[in-house]
């Protein structure tokens, strides 16, 4: 739902000309240093792109699912890196708080994140705990007015530049299920917490993972979201509902770059004298690509309209993030075949983009996971 076009329009092409002037030419010194530079960060923040789905009572835009869609599109257009750092944050880092935090937490924490001085993580990965979110083994003790945290939480994103952790740990151990899971708000500064070293991954440079480890951290109660134990796999479930529709945003925008690049490379490439776009072969891929991207579009506004209208979208979301991160995938295979030789050489461009999409089909669920909440969700429906 857009609530003011007039406005919108006025934040897109805000974030358009940034990608275009900013991001884009910074895209291969990224790729080079695995740093996004300082001073377009602190640009990101001035553009209120950490505050997007934030309370505007707390500083935030509060964008509509629909209106959020619309940037994301926007952002897709340059390296998904740079998506990441205020991504999370905006995302499966905040939602958190604003879904179902106290008034005093969403006061305390909602401000700094609007402004981007605090970025948050999302830790609920372990090394034996993924797919299978439920099955988390991070323990949280109440003792007194504190929780005793332990445990490593893995892949964790942004969390070398966090300032606190929405972290799911299991508060009852008896209950080995999604009943004994809570949600907590953990400062990155508190003792026991220690970041394991960035990984080394297969693309999207710039965009920081790592291991947290929780030993005996002292976490006070008041940390506890919503204040109620047992809460937080709902939380979470809400969080990356949400969070699938943004993903499958973000690969519509970057798919159509890669169309875009792969089309005027095309035009440009001349083979047996005459540009390689005029070969039915290269069309086809082309138009294949085109009609799966506007058709992956659709899909994520549609799905985006029906949660700003209050529907329950839990299926449409995983359909997005199902239907959208394997799109991109197959346009980027494509891009990279219509550039031939040129497609697999790195000043191209076009194969990072090839390393970086691959991880849309992977994180905030797999496309098995988003399989079997398809399927499980319409049988429930069927068998009411």
């Amino acid at each position: 739902m857009i609530r003011d076009p007039e406005t919108l329009n006025a934040l897109l092409d805000t974030v358009n000309r940034f990608v275009r002037e900013r991001l884009v030419p910074a895209e291969a010194l990224v790729s080079e240093t695995d740093e996004i530079p300082a001073d377009i960060v602190r640009e990101m923040k001035e553009m209120g792109l950490f505050g997007l789905t934030v309370p505007e009572e707390f500083g935030g835009l509060a964008l509509t699912m629909e209106e959020e869609g619309e940037v994301m599109l926007a952002m897709g257009q340059t390296s998904p890196c740079f998506r990441s750092l205020f991504g999370t944050t905006v995302g499966i880092g905040s939602q958190g708080i604003v879904f179902d935090g106290t008034p005093e937490q969403k006061a305390k924490y909602l401000p700094p994140l609007a402004t981007g001085e605090l970025i948050a993580s999302f830790a609920l990965t372990e090394p034996e705990a993924g797919s299978d979110a439920a099955s988390l083994r991070t323990t949280a003790i109440r003792d007194g007015d504190h929780y005793v945290v332990n445990g490593t939480k893995r892949f964790i994103t942004n969390s070398p530049q966090a300032g606190i952790f929405t972290l799911m740990a299991r508060t009852n151990p008896a209950d080995m299920g999604a009943g004994g899971v809570s949600a907590f708000i953990v400062e990155a500064d508190t003792p026991g917490i220690t970041i394991g070293k960035k990984d080394k991954k297969m693309g999207q440079r710039g965009a920081h993972t790592a291991d947290v480890i929780f030993e005996n951290c002292r976490v006070p109660a008041s940390q506890l979201i919503g204040g109620k134990e047992g809460q937080g796999f709902k939380t979470a479930m809400k969080v990356l509902e949400k969070g699938r529709i943004h993903i499958g945003a973000i690969c519509v925008g970057v798919a159509e770059r890669m169309q875009r690049d792969a089309l005027n490379y095309a035009i440009e490439r001349k083979q047996f004298g005459q540009p390689i776009a005029e070969f039915q072969l290269v069309q086809a891929m082309l138009a294949d690509s085109q009609a799966e991207i506007y058709a992956a579009r659709c899909m994520v506004l549609d799905a985006a309209r029906r949660r700003d209208l209050g529907q329950n979208v839990a299926t449409e979301a995983s359909c997005c993030k199902m239907f959208a991160s394997e799109m991109c995938g197959r346009v980027a295979d494509r891009a990279v075949q219509i550039f031939g030789g040129a497609g697999y050489m790195s000043e191209y461009g076009i194969e990072r983009f090839y390393r970086d999409v691959r991880l849309f089909r992977i994180y905030e669920g797999t496309t098995q996971i988003q399989q079997i909440v398809i399927a499980r969700n319409l049988v429930r429906e069927a068998t009411r």
